[in-house]
């Protein structure tokens, strides 16, 4: 027995048909053809469904899904396996790296030095020298992050996102 298109319409959707067209729409929207607080409208919309004519509404602005071969968009580049490799430094650019990574702790390693220091002085005894503490495990850290940042292009990444960030603050400054 076939079932006609308006008994269809009038049909409960089930949750794998809300799937499905949850699916369609998220697909649409990294084609391109709806803008996020569109696809938000829809899925919302679509778990809210109760008849296969409720979903259907959702579709009806979009086309069908081409197969890859028909498909209007462009083709991904094909994924390298080797990672590209990591650009040359700019002159200058590791030591402003190296101030910004270890100037916080040279700076909190100072005050507490000097904290120190003043407690010993104050006692006329030396006290037990706690600055390692803060000094030794955050120096540890930065030292294998130096190291891992050293290896990986990161000081070129950081004076890019600085220059990034001097450009965006001079465009809202104007």
């Amino acid at each position: 027995m076939l079932v006609g298109m308006e008994q269809r319409d009038q049909m409960r959707a089930a949750d794998a048909d809300r799937e499905t067209v949850v699916e369609r729409l998220r697909t649409a929207l990294n084609e391109g053809r709806l803008e996020l607080h569109e696809f938000d409208e829809r899925v919302a919309e679509a778990y809210r469904s109760k008849t296969y004519a409720d979903l259907d509404r959702l579709l009806t602005d979009l086309p069908g899904v081409a197969p890859v071969s028909r498909s209007q968009l462009a083709p991904t580049p094909p994924v390298s396996p080797m990672p590209p490799p990591v650009p040359p430094a700019q002159p200058g650019t590791v030591p402003r790296w190296l101030v910004a990574l270890w100037g916080t702790w040279a700076a909190a390693v100072g005050i507490n030095v000097v904290i120190w220091l003043l407690v010993s002085l104050s006692t006329s005894d030396l006290v037990y020298f706690w600055p390692m503490w803060v000094a030794g495990p955050w120096g540890a850290v930065l030292l294998f992050a130096t190291i891992g940042g050293l290896s990986r292009g990161e000081p070129q990444r950081w004076a890019d996102k600085q220059v990034r960030r001097q450009e965006r603050r001079r465009r809202d400054r104007y």
